[in-house]
This record gives C-alpha cells, structure tokens and sequence, in this order.
C-alpha cells in the first residue's frame, strides 16, 4: 500500500492539503501550486519507503549501540531494562 501522508509531507513540504481515506481519490490539495497526480506521487514511492527504512534501521542501530554502551559503562542488564523498559 502506497502511504500518500508520508509521500506529500516528504515531497510537498509546505502544501496544504487533505486525505480521506487511504486512496489518492481522497486527496483534496488546497495549496496554490498545482496538485501532484497520483503517477507523480506513486512514482516517489519506492524512494519514500527506502527512506522510512533507513530511518528505522538508524534508530534500531542507534539503540543496539546505546544499549552496548550501557553494558560496557558495567549496568546489568536488569539495570538497563529498568532505564529503557
């Protein structure tokens, strides 16, 4: 499923808008500038997702660090469940 909030945010910083639903049908572009059509937005698809990705791969890696940091600071791993849950 293409995720056309996170394709506009991304893309079209600074547009306003609105979406009913999930589908580009549901996309009301209240900006100035012109609407993106829907081949527009799905083409940056691929590229939007790589990006969500990668983010969510940083963040995972930034926390398996933190942790190993924890470890070697002498925390238990007790301890460090207590301070991240």
């Amino acid at each position: 499923m293409i995720d056309y909030p996170a394709i506009l945010i991304r893309h079209h910083a600074g547009s306003e808008w609105t979406l009913n639903g999930d589908e580009y049908d549901g996309l009301t572009w209240l900006s100035d500038t012109p609407k993106p059509t829907q081949s527009e937005l799905d083409a940056l698809w691929p590229e939007v997702r790589a990006e969500i990705e990668a983010e969510q791969e940083a963040k995972r890696t930034a926390r398996v660090t933190a942790l190993g940091k924890l470890a070697a600071l002498g925390l238990t791993e007790a301890e460090i469940q207590a301070l991240v849950g």
